[in-house]
């Protein structure tokens, strides 16, 4: 069993709040060309067919115990959910206000994290969460109110993701990340295609298959390869620190949502988001500063002495 390592599971969510909003706004690119059921299928066949020959050239174990199989198929099921809700929320909100206001989630891990897994959570911490969740309501424009209905999309993404990485932490330990990611496409492939072919798009026309041209397959592509990346830097980084630690960094990705809408958008956040974004931006960089320094303070303490241990002569 792996033990905990804050300082190198915060580097890995680090990585993750960069690669998950090139992802989401490379779906946001594709706009509605292809349908929600459609785009999942093919994010999850990506993903499988890029890890399944990974797994088998490295000899990787794909038997799974019944309870983590049993896990690893409710966390697909919620994996496949969120995508969804997602991929939904882009096609109305610019990706930085999607992306900010789905980050009750933090918050929402670090209660469960403490109340359903039993995870302490110090005083610091909990502050630090709560000024990240400050920041991210300065976020969220007044003009959000005037969104409608899609406004509540990312707050179903927010829970959804909650209770996927609370599943995937207690999967992280026993289970190789790559295989975990490849089984759970391979999963989601089988799901997915019975579904889109035995319900008719009459009935739920964000399942139904649409052709696609030429000029969209790399973004399809782009969404897969990043997806997957994403997923595996975060399945790594709760193998190595609590979800309770990791929680205020996520906050990160609003910053770089904001990068990347500026650079294929040209949205910009007025002076109160930019508040908010320096807020949350803050509260993650003294996460890590505190990881740091409890990290040092463990490597500095002496090793404890055994109570029958004899003293030195």
């Amino acid at each position: 069993m792996v033990g905990d390592r804050p300082l190198l599971g915060v580097l890995l969510m680090l990585g993750f709040c960069i690669v998950a909003p090139m992802g989401d706004a490379t779906a946001k690119l594709l706009g509605d060309k292809v349908t929600i059921g459609q785009l999942l299928l093919l994010r999850f066949a990506i993903q499988a067919l890029v890890l399944a020959p990974l797994v088998i050239a490295t000899h990787r174990v794909w038997r799974m115990r019944r309870r983590i199989f049993a896990l690893t198929a409710l966390r697909t099921l919620l994996h496949m959910l969120g995508i969804g809700l997602m991929f939904a929320a882009l096609r109305h909100l610019p990706l930085a206000d999607a992306v900010a206001i789905a980050f009750v989630m933090p918050f929402f891990m670090l209660l469960l994290g403490h109340y359903v897994l039993g995870e302490e959570v110090g005083w610091r911490r909990l502050a630090a969460c709560g000024v990240g969740f400050v920041g991210t309501l300065l976020v969220v424009q007044p003009a959000f109110a005037e969104v409608g209905w899609p406004a509540l999309l990312p707050l179903g993404v927010a829970l959804n993701f909650s209770l996927f990485m609370l599943v995937t932490r207690q999967i992280a330990r026993e289970t190789d990340a790559i295989s975990l990611q490849a089984i759970s496409g391979g999963m989601a492939v089988l799901i997915l295609v019975p579904v889109l072919a035995l319900l008719p798009g009459a009935m739920l026309p964000a399942l139904e298959w649409s052709g696609e041209g030429a000029e969209v397959w790399g973004l399809i592509l782009g969404i897969g390869l990043l997806g997957t990346l994403a997923h595996l830097l975060m399945t790594w980084s709760l193998r190595f620190a609590p979800g309770a630690t990791l929680a205020p960094m996520q906050y990160l990705e609003i910053p770089f949502a904001t990068l990347f809408g500026f650079l294929v958008w040209s949205d910009l956040p007025d002076g109160l988001a930019t508040v908010g974004i320096c807020i949350t931006v803050a509260s993650g960089l003294y996460i890590l500063m505190r990881e740091r320094a409890i990290a040092r303070r463990l490597a500095a303490a002496p090793a404890p002495v055994a109570p029958d241990a004899a003293p030195a002569e």
